[in-house]
């Protein structure tokens, strides 16, 4: 698997839109996440892998991506990444140590898309 910014572009859009995030319960999601995103659709690299990091229910990068996403207090995910000239948006749902979901975007002019899993 390939850590790049296509990684970013996919995890960058955690569709905002949730309701109010409940801060006790969304901080029980806060720490180290590795993210692996799965293409599934599009001409873009099979796979990518990332570091991130949930502060606050928010999704903070720990690379040079740059990340605008929330967790929910029920672990619903909504993130918009974007790296350079790539752009996406990733939605789904953590519980526990782990999560999943589905991306789309564009990478370096392709438009992609699959799943993406998290784990600590």
């Amino acid at each position: 698997m390939k850590a790049r910014g296509f990684a970013v572009l996919a995890l960058t859009s955690l569709i905002p839109g949730f309701a109010a995030i409940e801060p006790a319960r969304a901080a029980s999601f806060d720490g180290p996440w590795t993210v692996v995103i799965v293409t599934q659709s599009g001409n873009c690299d099979a796979a990518y892998s990332f570091p991130l990091r949930v502060s606050g229910g928010r999704v903070v990068s720990t690379g040079g991506a740059i990340f605008n996403g929330r967790i929910s207090g029920g672990g619903g995910v909504s993130v918009a990444i974007s790296s350079g000239g790539s752009s996406g948006r990733a939605s789904g749902r953590l519980s526990g140590a782990s999560g999943s979901g589905r991306w789309s975007g564009i990478l370096n002019g392709a438009r992609c898309s699959g799943r993406w899993e998290a784990h600590r």
